[in-house]
């Protein structure tokens, strides 16, 4: 490809999307982060006043981490569930691989927000789980368990993320190749330290690109929080939400946007340290 000129052709289309609808787009956020308020990106004047009012206020650093949280424990949380859906899938599906992988796959084609209807039916105070508990007589009523709560939040993006977490681990693992895990066991080790010792490094890059696959656009999530969260489970998102649409506050929305993407950036930058980045795009 390199030789006959065609890398660029092909790179082209792909590439100009990118420019026109992300880099475009996140530099004119970028100067609105700086401006004082105008809608006129030319005929503003530019400072560092809301970057220093947004660090001055406590409660949108708060947020900030109180979401960065969520969403560690929720990819954390994920990963944990997936790993053993992907280890069966490679190692023990046989013929039915595929069928299994695709029945995984299937809800995803659901719309978003009827799922998360779906959720908010289980939970609610008339739900599946309600009638449940007061059919085995541990509720005397009904009352919304768990809903509109940080709880629920999480619950609905595990339930959310999974089957996207378990497809890098899974990818992982099928490359693992079978004569490793024989020579494990005629060394005389045991499966489960034939898992800790191979198949457990041979999978990370696969485990941490599943984690990031899940962390990265659940720290900026603000839809579930919006219909599953209440006020105890808002997160930052739903406040960059709430400055561009309600208080119509674009400097302090871009502000709040850059800081979540450089925090998203030095994540990624803190992973590569221990991952190499092509394993990592391998995963």
């Amino acid at each position: 490809m390199k030789k006959n000129g065609h890398t660029l052709v092909l790179m082209s289309p792909s590439g100009l999307w990118l420019i026109a609808f992300f880099l475009i787009p996140l530099a004119i956020m970028a100067v609105y982060s700086f401006g004082s308020g105008s809608f006129d990106l030319i005929g503003q004047s530019f400072s560092l006043d809301t970057y220093v009012k947004f660090f001055n206020t406590p409660s949108f650093l708060n947020l900030l981490w109180r979401s960065t949280v969520i969403a560690f424990y929720t990819a954390l949380l994920s990963v944990l569930m997936a790993y053993p859906i992907a280890y069966f899938l490679a190692f023990q599906a046989g013929s039915w691989r595929t069928s299994l992988l695709t029945i995984i796959i299937i809800p995803s084609w659901i719309s978003y927000l009827l799922r998360i209807l779906a959720i908010k039916l289980i939970l609610g105070s008339s739900g599946l789980l309600n009638s449940l508990l007061m059919g085995l007589g541990l509720v005397q009523e009904s009352v919304p368990l768990l809903m509109y709560s940080r709880s629920a939040v999480m619950i609905t993006l595990v339930y959310t993320w999974i089957p996207f977490a378990a497809l890098p681990i899974f990818s992982a693992l099928e490359r693992i190749g079978k004569p490793l895990l024989e020579a494990a066991s005629d060394l005389g080790s045991p499966p489960w330290k034939a898992f800790l010792r191979v198949t457990l490094p041979l999978s990370l890059p696969g485990v941490w690109a599943s984690f990031f696959f899940v962390f990265i656009p659940t720290l900026g999530e603000w839809v579930t929080p919006a219909l599953m969260g209440g006020p105890q489970g808002i997160m930052y998102g739903n406040l960059i939400q709430d400055q561009f649409v309600r208080a119509l506050n674009w400097p302090m929305g871009s502000v709040m946007s850059m800081v979540m993407t450089l925090l998203v950036i030095v994540f990624l930058m803190i992973l590569t340290r221990f991952i190499k980045l092509s394993e990592l795009l391998e995963g």
